[in-house]
């Protein structure tokens, strides 16, 4: 179980981490000092990195978690509903990954190809927007997941 524990809080810190760092710190700042050209090179090659860590970030929060549901505590319907709240809003937050990355990411990457900086700027705006609702999301998985059992049982 204390692998599983770990490995679970160790992929959700590099998902809901990088995803803070990105919007709060490296995106004020590339918008600040950065030119359209740069700034979208920067952004498409920062989530050509990223990405890989959050597919490999989902795959072992999801393989964790329901080992822990489903071998510790014996299924879902012995576990509270803090449990049940943070499942769905993991699925929630990987349906928007997933959106993200099949959609305005690939647009991204295209545009940037092409030197299209207007249509990179359009894809990089539904990012920063996508990542944003991400972000809040999974800010309220980590309070529901480290307090929730209290609030909600």
């Amino acid at each position: 179980m204390g692998i599983a524990v770990a490995l679970h809080l160790l992929s959700v810190v590099v998902w809901v981490g990088g995803m803070f760092f990105a919007y709060m710190a490296l995106r004020p700042v590339a918008a600040a000092q950065l030119q359209p050209p740069e700034r979208l090179t920067l952004w498409a090659g920062v989530f050509r990195k990223f990405f890989p860590w959050v597919f490999a970030a989902i795959a072992i929060i999801l393989a964790s978690g329901y080992w822990m549901v489903l071998v510790f505590y014996g299924g879902f319907d012995t576990v509270g509903m803090h449990v049940h709240l943070m499942i769905w809003l993991g699925y929630v937050m990987m349906l928007i990954f997933l959106h993200v990355f099949f959609a305005p990411f690939k647009r991204l990457q295209r545009a940037v190809a092409a030197g299209d900086w207007p249509a990179g700027g359009r894809a990089l705006a539904q990012i920063r927007i996508m990542i944003g609702v991400n972000l809040a999301i999974g800010l309220l998985v980590v309070a529901v997941a480290s307090g929730g059992r209290y609030l909600l049982g």
